[in-house]
């Protein structure tokens, strides 16, 4: 089975930083066209002409606040006037606060989950229209170890990123009578520009430390590489799973 996504096209959300920029370029190195998608047109803008020096790729740059449902059927109708379909879905872009659960507000809730999980469904579910016309299609949503279990301080993000793998599964017992295969990769502690100062401080990072196996921290690159994997047809007969790359923390 091949691991080529030559002419596939990827729309990936929050592309312009961290994880789900490392994917985009994955995605263009191995030759996809992609779909550039954050809130801000330059960071877009720059993104997207970033890869298309570097990789020569075909790319769409959309800015998009897709906790609006008007601008996620907006992205879609964009991605689709430029290329014609969309063969690849990254559901990436996510937040997450830090705060005690008795000092939660419902602002606080409403931040994490829409944007979280509210969010992640109806952008797969406009895309999957455009999967089912076109029947066929690859979705693949980020979850984290923390779907699967939990930690203190975040409880929306654990709800939300557990919802993500549940839903995961129940998209893909829907959708697969339209060869669309839908999977998850949940991430354990990964170092990007948002968390860089925390998890280099090694003073600060030694409790999360512990707790992962291999003793270290994980790169954005070594999480592209899975989405490549789901992206392209060695998958073909995967779906309703989860990779989990997390340095063993979910091993004990």
């Amino acid at each position: 089975m091949s691991f080529d996504v030559k002419g596939k096209i990827a729309l990936i959300t929050g592309s312009t930083k961290g994880i789900g920029r490392a994917i985009a370029e994955a995605l263009a190195e191995n030759g996809a066209s992609v779909v550039i998608v954050s809130r801000h047109q330059n960071d877009c803008d720059a993104v997207a002409a970033g890869i298309s020096k570097k990789y020569g790729a075909e790319t769409l740059a959309v800015a998009a606040d897709i906790t609006k449902q008007e601008q996620i059927d907006q992205l879609v109708a964009k991605a689709v006037a430029r290329f014609g379909r969309i063969d690849v879905l990254v559901n990436n872009a996510g937040s997450a606060i830090t705060k005690k659960a008795e000092d939660l507000t419902e602002a606080d809730w409403d931040r994490v989950v829409n944007l979280d999980l509210r969010a992640v469904f109806f952008t797969a579910q406009a895309v999957g229209r455009q999967m089912i016309a076109q029947k066929s299609g690859k979705i693949i949503n980020i979850s984290s170890i923390l779907g699967l279990v939990a930690d203190k301080q975040v409880l929306p993000y654990c709800v939300s990123k557990g919802g993500v793998l549940q839903m995961t599964k129940a998209l893909a017992l829907e959708w697969a009578k339209h060869n669309i295969q839908v999977n998850a990769i949940c991430p354990g502690y990964v170092i990007t520009e948002i968390n860089r100062d925390f998890l280099t401080d090694e003073k600060a990072s030694a409790g999360l430390l512990r707790k992962t196996v291999m003793r270290r921290f994980g790169q954005v690159e070594e999480i592209a590489g899975a989405a490549v994997f789901l992206a392209s047809g060695a998958s073909s007969y995967m779906t309703g799973q989860q990779i989990v790359i997390d340095g063993g923390w979910t091993a004990e």
